[in-house]
C-alpha cells in the first residue's frame, strides 16, 4: 500500500491566522510602546518586514505528485485554514471599529489603523478567491461573506466566470497590458470586472428565464451582504464609523488589483488556426515560489497551476518551470509596481525575453505599442538575455 503523503508545509498553513490577525496587532503595540506609528503597522508588515523574510527564506520548490495530490485534495485540515480566517477577520474589523469610534486616535492614527485593516480585507479578498472556486456551497457562501468588507462581492462572479475565461487576452480587465501603469490598470480593471459580473449574470438569469432583479442574482445577493455588515456596524458605533470602513475597503480593493496586476502583466495568449485563444498554460501567469507569502496567500503565487487546474485547493498547487519567474515575491513586487518607471525596468525585460525578443507577441498596451515595438526591436539581444 503506497504512504500517505506527507506536506512538509501542513503546520506553516495556520501561520496564515497571522495576516487576519495583524489588524489586531495596531492597538497592542500602541498599547505596549506608546508609539502612534504602530497604527500604520499593518503598511509595515505586508511592504516591509514580509519583503525582507520573504528574500530571507528563499523559494520552496516543493511539488507533490499525481498521486500525492489526491490524499492533499481530501484533507479537511486545509479547509479549516481558509475557514478560521474569517472569524479573525471579522474579530480585527470589530475592534477596529471599536478603537476608531470610543479611542483617543488622531486623524492620522485612524488612516493607518484604515490601512492596516484595509490590507487585511485585501487578504480576505484572496481567501475569498479560494473558497469561491469550490463546488460545494457552503464554501462559495462563505467567499461572499469573506468579501462583504471590502464591498467587492461581485468578484466572486467576475473572477470564476469573466477572468478565467478571458485570461491574458485583451479583452480580460484583469490582466495587465504591457505599457500600462498600476494606476492605470486600477480603474480599467475595477470598472471593468463591475460591469462584466453585471453582464455575466444578468446572462446566466436569463437563460433560466428569470430577469435580474432577483436575490438568485450572485452580484445583488453579495452586495447586500455588504449593505447588511456596514449597516449593522453604522448601527453600533454611529455614522461616523462610515468613513473608516469605506476607506478600509478601497485599500482592500486596491491591494487586491494590484496584485491583479502583477499575476499576467504582458503575457498573452496566441491564438489558433481557428482564431480561437489557445488554453490557458502556466506560461501565461507570473509566477513566484517565495515561501512566506505563498503562506500567507494560499498559494497564489503559483497561479500557473491555479488557472490550468482552477479546481484545484489551495495545497495541491505545483510550480513549473515553464512559467515565467517573477524576481520576488508579490508583497515586493506590489511596492516595485507603485513607482512605474521602476516597474517597467525590471519587468518589461523580462517580458521580451519570455517572448524570445519579440514584443509583438506579448499583450501590449494599446497606446503605447508603436514606442515598445520602436523601442524592442532594437535591442532582442538584451532582451533575451535579461
Amino acid at each position: 500500500m503506497a504512504r500517505r503523503w506527507h506536506d512538509p508545509k501542513k503546520l506553516l498553513w495556520l501561520l496564515g491566522m497571522l495576516a487576519p490577525a495583524s489588524a489586531l496587532l495596531p492597538s497592542q503595540l500602541v498599547l505596549h510602546t506608546g508609539v502612534s506609528a504602530f497604527w500604520w503597522s499593518g503598511a509595515m508588515l505586508f511592504f516591509l518586514v514580509i519583503p525582507v523574510v520573504d528574500a530571507l527564506a528563499g523559494e520552496d520548490g516543493n511539488n507533490p505528485s499525481d498521486a500525492q495530490v489526491q490524499d492533499l485534495q481530501h484533507d479537511r485540515f486545509y479547509r479549516w485554514c481558509t475557514f478560521l480566517f474569517l472569524p479573525v477577520q471579522y474579530a480585527g474589523l470589530g475592534v477596529a471599529c471599536y478603537l476608531v469610534t470610543f479611542g483617543t486616535l488622531s486623524a492620522v492614527d485612524k488612516i493607518g489603523y484604515a490601512v492596516s485593516v484595509g490590507l487585511v480585507a485585501g487578504i480576505g479578498i484572496n481567501a475569498a478567491h479560494e473558497l469561491g472556486h469550490r463546488v460545494e456551497s457552503t464554501e462559495r457562501w462563505l467567499a461572499k461573506i469573506a468579501l462583504a468588507q471590502s464591498l467587492y462581492g461581485h468578484f466572486h462572479v467576475e473572477h470564476n466566470r469573466g477572468h478565467h475565461a478571458r485570461v491574458a487576452t485583451p479583452a480580460d480587465p484583469a490582466s495587465a497590458r504591457m505599457g500600462e501603469s498600476l494606476y492605470r490598470f486600477l480603474s480599467r480593471s475595477v470598472s471593468g470586472g463591475l460591469v462584466s459580473s453585471w453582464d455575466l449574470e444578468k446572462q446566466r438569469l436569463e437563460r433560466k428565464g428569470s430577469g435580474v432583479w432577483t436575490i438568485r442574482n450572485n452580484v445583488l445577493n453579495a452586495w447586500a451582504m455588504s449593505a447588511a455588515l456596514f449597516g449593522v456596524l453604522v448601527a453600533v458605533f454611529g455614522v461616523g464609523i462610515l468613513p473608516f470602513l469605506v476607506l478600509q475597503a478601497v485599500v482592500g480593493v486596491m491591494t487586491l488589483e494590484s496584485v491583479n496586476y502583477i499575476e499576467h502583466y504582458g503575457l498573452l495568449r496566441g491564438r489558433t488556426p481557428t482564431g480561437r485563444y489557445e488554453r490557458c498554460a502556466p506560461r501565461h501567469s507570473w509566477n513566484s515560489d517565495r515561501i512566506v507569502t505563498n503562506i500567507f496567500l494560499y498559494h497564489l503565487q503559483r497561479h500557473s497551476d491555479h488557472h490550468a487546474n482552477p479546481g484545484r485547493r489551495f495545497q495541491t498547487l505545483r510550480t513549473f518551470d515553464e512559467a515565467p519567474q517573477l524576481p520576488a515575491g508579490y508583497a515586493t513586487m506590489v511596492v516595485l509596481a507603485a513607482v512605474p518607471p521602476l516597474w517597467r525596468r525590471v519587468m518589461d525585460p523580462r517580458v521580451v525575453a519570455h517572448y524570445d525578443g519579440d514584443v509583438t507577441r506579448a499583450n501590449l498596451q494599446p497606446s503605447a505599442r508603436a514606442r515598445l515595438e520602436r523601442r524592442w526591436a532594437t535591442v532582442p539581444e538584451r532582451a533575451a538575455a535579461a
